[in-house]
């Protein structure tokens, strides 16, 4: 038993022509919840330490963040994390 919306997804699918990607979700993520996650940690980190004075305490949980956003750096570009690991290599090899 099944609807014709459900009928017509899996037409959809099936056609050779149709190319399903999650190129859309991928730049939708990076456009919009990934400025919205650093807005809150920065909100949060002022909030935190700025009020107080603690401001190396701030600073130390902002090295956190530098290190998250070089990670997701890497993980969301194509080419980098090959060519970060080739450089590495190039240390040892000469």
């Amino acid at each position: 038993m099944s609807t014709p919306a459900l009928q017509a997804i899996v037409e959809l699918a099936q056609n050779e022509q149709t190319a399903i990607d999650t190129g859309g979700v991928r730049d939708w993520i990076l456009n919009n919840i990934i400025p919205l996650l650093l807005l809150a940690v920065a909100l949060t980190l002022l909030y935190l330490g700025g009020g107080k004075g603690d401001n190396s305490g701030v600073m130390r949980r902002l090295g956190g963040v530098v290190i998250a956003l070089g990670i997701i750096g890497l993980a969301v570009t194509t080419d980098a994390g090959k060519n970060i690991g080739t450089w590495i290599a190039g240390l040892f090899t000469g």
